[in-house]
């Protein structure tokens, strides 16, 4: 006759299998977490997308602007023309028996009229008491 034994399990085995789904699980969100919100996840990457293309339309400008100045140096090598107006309008240059007129840019805003005018003295106080 041969009777099974029936083992045991241990108190420490019995307590690890019931933390190991939530151990695994545990593991599972911070993978989660980290794939999401480390310094290589998913929202870093969008914010330095963004930046990057930020950066791309910043250059964009620059670049755009650079040629704007590298033809404005081109005429001003070679175009008299363009030497006269720079003379004229940023240095305020004349030509002899030319008169130059500043006009202010912003004209200064009218005084409004005083709220209280002075009352006018009336004709009675100003003979002298009898």
């Amino acid at each position: 006759m041969s009777r099974r034994l029936r083992h045991r399990e241990s108190p420490w085995r019995a307590r690890l299998r019931r933390a190991a789904p939530y151990a695994g699980g545990t593991l599972i969100v911070l993978v989660l977490m980290h794939t999401l919100f480390g310094p290589y996840g998913y929202f870093s990457m969008r914010r330095s997308e963004q930046q990057i293309e930020r950066l791309r339309l910043e250059i964009d400008r620059l670049d755009h602007e650079n040629s704007q100045l590298t033809g404005e140096i081109r005429a001003l090598q070679s175009d008299p023309s363009a030497i006269e107006k720079v003379a004229r309008e940023d240095m305020g240059l004349a030509r002899p028996g030319e008169l130059i007129f500043r006009l202010p840019d912003d004209p200064l805003p009218a005084t409004p009229p005083p709220a209280n005018p002075p009352a006018a003295p009336s004709p009675a106080s100003s003979q002298p008491p009898r």
